[in-house]
């Protein structure tokens, strides 16, 4: 194969990964959609079930007990598969920018055609998608808001459980706030251990 073959045939190939890249990312979005508003709509039937069964003592404890482990497991799941997708996504992304990269090396020339491709840094590719890499960035994710809903489920659980041992309204609410902090902030770090250790 001459070098003209070769160089069409990579050109080829890029565009086609190139094209297959961009699909995977539009998936990947699309199923943190569905998996967050999935989420968020069980959520809501819930309370709205709630609601139903608040008038009656008998049957709100029986409720509370079988909606919020449900709920809790439901979220974290979704929180795991966001962090997944999340990491998955910015994989995509690098992948995207190095192509870009050849694209402007091997036929930009004096244009400006893929050039912030070309910069060492990952926040060139973060920003293309109008974002920063940070710690404080990871509150802005799908993850983060499923994380922060897992958090005040986690916090009432916390404080029905400590009402239910007989501790008075005020410490059951602390029990209930240290619990939804703690987990919010046990979500967080594992969202931030996973985007460092798999992303390069």
């Amino acid at each position: 194969m001459d070098e003209d073959a070769r160089e069409q045939a990579l050109l080829t190939a890029l565009t086609t990964e190139h094209f297959v890249l961009q699909t995977s990312r539009g998936a990947t979005v699309a199923e943190s959609v569905g998996r967050a508003t999935l989420f968020l709509s069980l959520l809501s039937a819930a309370l709205i079930g709630l609601g139903f069964v608040s008038g009656s003592e008998h049957l709100l404890r029986p409720y509370l007990g079988a909606v919020l482990p449900t709920l809790l497991i439901t979220g974290l799941l979704t929180f795991g598969r966001l962090t997944q997708n999340m990491v998955e996504n910015s994989l995509d992304l690098q992948r995207i920018r190095r192509i870009r990269a050849y694209y402007h090396r091997r036929f930009g020339g004096d244009t400006d055609f893929f050039a912030d491709a070309v910069a060492g840094d990952v926040s060139a590719t973060w920003a293309q998608v109008g974002a920063r890499p940070g710690r404080r960035h990871l509150l802005l994710t799908a993850a983060a808001l499923v994380g922060a809903v897992n958090a005040v489920l986690l916090g009432l659980g916390g404080t029905l459980l400590a009402g239910l041992l007989g501790a008075g309204l005020g410490p059951a609410i602390g029990v209930g706030v240290v619990v939804a902090l703690a987990g919010f902030a046990a979500q967080l770090g594992y969202l931030d251990r996973t985007s460092v250790a798999q992303l390069p």
